[in-house]
């Protein structure tokens, strides 16, 4: 992950580092992947707690945030800004000199990983 986020040397990349540490922070135990890379990319950051938590692009104009279980996810603070209209998936997008409340990502990220885990025993639940 840090070789991915250390060839971002402009605002996306301070922006997708800001929003890791706030990630470790929510959840210590997190683990971090780069996936999906290929000769025309360099992969995507993932953050992964009993399933993929979210992932991390980056575009000209935004970082995206897309979280795997968005749509099921409390937001009471309104974070998520994009892919609303998805049953499953929501994303946040940060163009440059976005805020982004701290607290409640954090929050958003501990309910990710909770769905994460209660999926995950559900589906436990059905195995005979």
């Amino acid at each position: 992950m840090g070789e991915r986020l250390a060839t971002l040397t402009d605002w996306r990349g301070d922006t997708l580092r800001r929003v890791r540490d706030l990630i470790l922070e929510a959840l210590p135990g997190v683990q971090e992947n780069v996936k999906w890379a290929k000769a025309t990319s360099p992969g995507v950051p993932v953050w992964e707690h009993a399933g993929i938590l979210c992932t991390g692009e980056t575009y000209a104009r935004a970082v995206k945030l897309t979280f795997a279980r968005g749509a099921s996810l409390p937001d009471p603070a309104g974070l998520f800004n994009a892919s609303l209209d998805g049953t499953t998936r929501r994303a946040i997008d940060l163009p440059e000199g976005a805020a982004l409340d701290d607290a409640a990502f954090r929050d958003l990220i501990r309910a990710a990983a909770a769905a994460n885990e209660q999926a995950q025993a559900t589906q436990k639940g059905r195995r005979p």
